[in-house]
């Protein structure tokens, strides 16, 4: 039966008007809702002026915030990545998507802690599917070599996001004040959700997909890791690839949180920026994540595709530069003198950590099965999300004691450069099933 639809799409799609390279156009439904994901987690940052005069929030709470949605959100991704393997993508995303927008939009009701806490506890929770269902349909749409590329697409969506969040928000919030920004961003993410539940599909039932691009899709389904292990989800905390990706993406989110959540108050109160001008000033840095990151992926595919260079190697060996270089870099952060430099410091930094993320989300595919991949995805993102956590809570507890953000950008610096260590050392190979190796290589040996 299931022969039959795949034979029946080429055939519909070839009496309607195809899309040639339709799996490239398709990735733009998960770069949109990686952006409306992360401007919905940065508005914090632009809303925290005004959260602090209105409300008499501390740093202290501002951190807080931002780590309640970190931890849920971390712990979400467990059960997460499993509901994405089982339902697809599709169904997932919709629910996500809907479920954030709503939390997101809540926050303008808000006027006592305990509610923006819960607020951005049902954040973490809704917005936890949205990095394993862009892993998955990144495996069901792309062949192993060019996931490196559009991983750092799609995942560039969370550098455009707090790129585009800082000017439109802040000028939201100085015309309309600050609730307006939580209720914009709800009714874009809505309008999102359900045009993608309308047009969204899977390559095999898509009506525009060509019957070439299909044959390529499928055939590369086939030439998957042929000795990969499919074990329970249990099972897979058993493997020492499993914990590499988990540590290694910790110290990634340690310093992406940072950023996040402290950007522009950093900006403000150590930079001496005014809240309108922090706006474009904080969009700087991640406008060149996104565009560096692409670029590291674009390396990571042009490395991957080297006659007889393994994708796995290839990103290793890619995260492990980017991991040392961006570490360098966020040490430097807080002595740079120089507004402008110190912005062009954060810029490549956060390029850097942008090329790690491209390379952290598109291991799970070298790791693991295809129907395994969100799972897999979820448990590096819980690994990051968990520990990555307490960095905007001891942020905001350092700078409340000390007055400054230094002592805060060398710890995340160091912990960054750190992910060179996690990923080289313990994620090597594929989790292996041994029996079905031991008979490929006794074949080869014939």
């Amino acid at each position: 039966m299931q022969t039959e639809t795949l034979a029946a799409g080429p055939k519909e799609s070839a009496t309607r008007r195809t899309i040639k390279n339709l799996r490239w156009w398709i990735l733009g439904w998960a770069l949109a809702a990686g952006i409306i994901n992360y401007m919905d987690r940065s508005a914090i940052s632009i809303a925290a002026p005004q959260l602090i005069k209105d409300f008499g929030m501390s740093r202290t709470d501002i951190g807080l915030l931002g780590t309640v949605f970190s931890w849920t959100y971390a712990f979400a991704q467990l059960p997460a990545g499993w509901l994405v393997d089982k339902l697809g993508a599709r169904r997932m995303y919709f629910l996500a998507i809907a479920g954030w927008s709503i939390a997101t939009a809540l926050m303008a009701v808000g006027t006592k802690m305990w509610q923006f806490i819960t607020f951005r506890f049902l954040l973490g929770i809704t917005e936890a599917p949205n990095g394993p269902a862009s892993a998955k349909l990144t495996a069901d749409w792309f062949p192993r070599a060019e996931r490196g590329q559009a991983t750092a697409i799609w995942d560039s969506g969370s550098k455009w996001g707090p790129a585009i969040a800082p000017p439109v928000l802040t000028a939201i919030m100085l015309a309309f004040g600050w609730q307006a920004i939580f209720l914009f961003l709800g009714v874009a993410g809505l309008v999102l959700a359900l045009a993608f539940f309308l047009y969204y599909r899977a390559p095999e039932e898509h009506k525009r997909i060509s019957a070439k691009e299909l044959d390529y899709i499928e055939s590369q389904r086939t030439t998957q890791l042929l000795t990969a292990k499919k074990v329970s989800w249990l099972g897979l905390f058993k493997h020492r690839q499993i914990w590499g990706m988990m540590a290694g993406f910790f110290c990634v989110i340690w310093i992406w949180n940072i950023f996040i959540v402290f950007l522009p108050l950093y900006l403000q109160e150590e930079r001496g920026a005014s809240i309108a001008s922090s706006g474009w000033l904080a969009a700087v840095p991640y406008l060149g994540a996104a565009i560096l990151g692409i670029t590291g992926g674009w390396i990571m595919t042009r490395y991957s595709k080297k006659a007889g260079r393994d994708p796995l190697l290839a990103k290793r060996h890619v995260m492990s530069v980017a991991a040392i270089a961006a570490g360098i870099l966020i040490c430097l952060i807080p002595f740079v003198d120089s507004l402008p430099l110190a912005i062009a410091v954060m810029t490549v930094a956060l390029g850097f950590v942008a090329t790690m993320q491209a390379a952290a989300w598109a291991m799970p595919g070298d790791i693991v099965d295809n129907s395994q991949v969100a799972s897999v995805g979820a448990i590096q993102n819980f690994g990051g999300y968990f520990g990555g956590a307490f960095a905007p809570l001891l942020t905001g507890v350092i700078a409340d004691a000390t007055g400054s953000y230094a002592p805060s950008f060398v710890i995340g610096g160091i912990i960054a450069a750190l992910a060179a260590v996690a990923y080289t050392v313990l994620v090597r190979e594929p989790i292996k099933d041994k029996t079905a190796a031991a008979q490929t290589e006794s074949r080869t040996d014939a």
